[in-house]
């Protein structure tokens, strides 16, 4: 009984012995590059995870105020910082 083959070359040949198999070039690596909005330049992305009632709760404070949702949470973290003798630079 023949060795079984690791090489991919060899087996896709043994399955279809009249065509010689393509093999890609390699391609260069694309730096992920993706365009940012003009507002979101020199910015991070500051997430986390709660409750849907809380996400509700902010939602409907963000209809009620009509400030977004970005404001109230710049206005949370402002008092948060000022809260513990820090600039609010939010």
């Amino acid at each position: 009984m023949p060795k079984p083959t690791n090489n991919l070359k060899d087996l896709l040949q043994n399955e279809n012995p009249e065509k010689e198999p393509e093999i890609p070039e390699d391609k260069p690596v694309k730096e992920n590059k993706t365009q940012r909005s003009p507002s979101r330049v020199g910015k991070k992305l500051v997430s986390g995870y709660f409750d849907p009632d809380a996400h509700m709760q902010l939602k409907l404070l963000s209809l009620e105020t009509g400030k977004p949702i970005q404001g109230l949470l710049t206005d949370a973290l402002n008092a948060l910082f000022k809260m513990h003798d820090k600039p609010p630079i939010a």
